[in-house]
């Protein structure tokens, strides 16, 4: 304890009492205690307020009031130093209703004396400047951003900062005292037997829990126990502290979910590119020999033949829109149009089961992109949503424009700064578990019945969408239905146009040199261009 003088206040309206206390003053080992006395309850109300005392010494009997008034009466101001109440005899009711009041000792005149009152005096000081601490050290946890909490080995809440009043949305007022269980859910109850094996016996544990919040948010925390042992070492507490990491799980889920799709693209591109030499020579020797062949069996049987080539070219085509993205001629476009025909689409040809509204913003900029590729997309994630409602519901299509700032392309890693059409995409429907909603857009992952889907669907609408510097974002809840959102750079004109029709025209005995490093794919070509008059043709081997 420091040298410094330590003033105390007298508050008696008997002077004897007050020569008394100032001999025991004097009898004090140490002289650092100054006494100063007042002999009413105004003008002690009138000292206190003046806040020049570090300890106060208040009679129980003044006058028209009592010491326990006044000690009410000056906490109530704010007063934070100490407050010790006197009385001429031991009353057991007095002394606790001056410590639920909020003294900090109740000492008894007639068995008072220099010790006891020197002993009471510092005590006094120093719980007083330990709680000062402890205020100070909850003033600074307060800034901090985890969510520090504490709570006793019954699970209820006995300390909670501003952190953790952020990340739960719970006020302090509100947590204190209540269940852990009523302000958050952990999603895994199995893991905690495990922790808190780990605590008792090595006094710390650290891990990530997934819970969800009183809101019914889900967030991420990667969270740090303490056991707290009282004095005779018993585990008393636990103190607990969160950091959310859930922004940072979610870009890691991203990030290893582009890897994994990068090595599919890289493996389906591989396999498409094999598939096709060998699926360009059926069909481009069928086709010959369709228009060589005149009798109505071969017909059929070719028909046959080049129907099926051109089914399993298409699956390959679908494998590199999602490998290398689909090029396509881009124009101006209007979603507001696209969105237009999809609407009356599945008016005509989904149940009537399905309510179909369409909600757009009334001044949505345009897109630089292929028309053709974009309506690919709406219409298959409007059959998934068709899909996913096998009794009926609510299909919702909306369109809105959107400013990405930094902090938003920082949550996604596809997303830059700019202007943007959000067309979204939502079904009240079943809904997704997670695992499936991981793997949604892997080519050939379906969760459809055999025969009824290839598990390209969304494996090209994601190559589409990318190939248009686009993204999605995507929400699903199990027994709620899912909502898909794509977002499609945006650029500020409202122009159209159409693709014009490609128009193929026969040769003129030219010569064309046909490279391919695929002995059929030559032949059947130089076979193709000399039956359209093209002239001789020199085919080459490139090794």
């Amino acid at each position: 304890m420091d040298k410094t003088q330590i003033k105390v206040l007298l508050v008696d309206d008997d002077e004897d009492d007050y020569i008394l206390t100032r001999d025991w003053f004097d009898k004090f080992p140490e002289s650092e205690f100054q006494l100063d006395w007042v002999d009413s309850y105004t003008q002690a109300m009138t000292a206190i307020a003046l806040q020049q005392h570090d300890v106060y010494l208040v009679d129980y009997r003044l006058g028209n009031r009592t010491g326990l008034d006044l000690l009410r009466a000056a906490i109530a101001k704010g007063c934070v130093a100490p407050i010790i109440l006197l009385t001429g005899q031991g009353d057991q009711g007095i002394d606790l209703e001056a410590m639920k009041a909020g003294a900090a000792d109740y000492l008894e005149k007639s068995q008072l004396g220099a010790p006891l009152l020197e002993r009471s005096l510092r005590y006094a000081i120093e719980r007083q400047r330990a709680a000062q601490k402890i205020r100070e050290q909850a003033a600074l946890l307060d800034l901090a951003t985890d969510a520090i909490l504490v709570r006793d080995l019954e699970n209820q809440i006995i300390f909670w900062n501003r952190g953790a009043e952020l990340l739960y949305g719970c006020q302090k007022e509100q947590a204190i005292g209540k269940n852990a269980s009523r302000l958050w859910q952990e999603q895994d109850l199995q893991l905690f037997p495990t922790a808190l094996s780990t605590l008792i016996a090595q006094g710390y544990w650290q891990g990530e829990l997934q819970q969800i919040t009183s809101s019914g948010q889900e967030i991420i925390v990667e969270s740090r126990w303490t056991l707290i042992h009282d004095f005779a070492a018993k585990p008393q507490s636990i103190l607990v502290v969160n950091t959310d990491i859930t922004q940072k799980k979610q870009l890691e889920a991203q990030f290893l979910r582009a890897q994994r799709l990068e090595s599919l693209g890289t493996l389906a591109s591989g396999i498409a590119h094999d598939l096709n030499n060998i699926l360009a020579p059926i069909l481009m020797t069928s086709q010959l020999l369709e228009s060589q062949l005149e009798d109505a069996r071969s017909q059929r049987l070719l028909s046959i033949v080049i129907t099926n080539v051109k089914r399993g070219a298409n699956l390959v085509k679908q494998v590199l829109s999602f490998a290398r993205g689909m090029e396509g001629e881009r124009t101006l476009l209007q979603v507001r149009h696209l969105i237009t025909e999809i609407r009356q689409i599945i008016k005509e040809t989904f149940p009537k089961s399905i309510e179909v509204e369409t909600i757009l913003a009334p001044d949505l900029l345009a897109v630089l992109g292929d028309a053709t590729q974009l309506h690919q997309v709406l219409m298959n994630l409007c059959v998934n949503a068709r899909d996913a409602m096998p009794d009926g519901g609510i299909l919702t299509i909306s369109a809105d424009n959107l400013t990405i700032d930094e902090n938003y392309a920082q949550m996604h890693l596809d997303a830059k700064v700019g202007s943007y059409i959000v067309i979204t995409v939502a079904d009240t429907g079943m809904g997704m578990e997670r695992d499936v909603a991981e793997r949604m857009f892997e080519p050939f992952f379906t969760t459809k019945e055999i025969g009824k889907g290839t598990g390209l669907g969304l494996s090209t609408v994601l190559g589409i969408v990318k190939s248009h510097n686009g993204f999605i974002d995507v929400d699903s809840q199990v027994g709620k239905g899912s909502q898909f959102k794509v977002y499609l750079p945006a650029v500020a004109a409202t122009v159209t146009s159409e693709n014009e029709p490609t128009e193929f025209l026969s040769g003129n005995g030219e010569t064309i040199l046909v490279v391919d490093d695929e002995a059929a794919i030559r032949d059947i070509t130089q076979t193709t261009l000399e039956t359209y008059n093209y002239g001789s043709t020199a085919s080459f081997m490139v090794n």
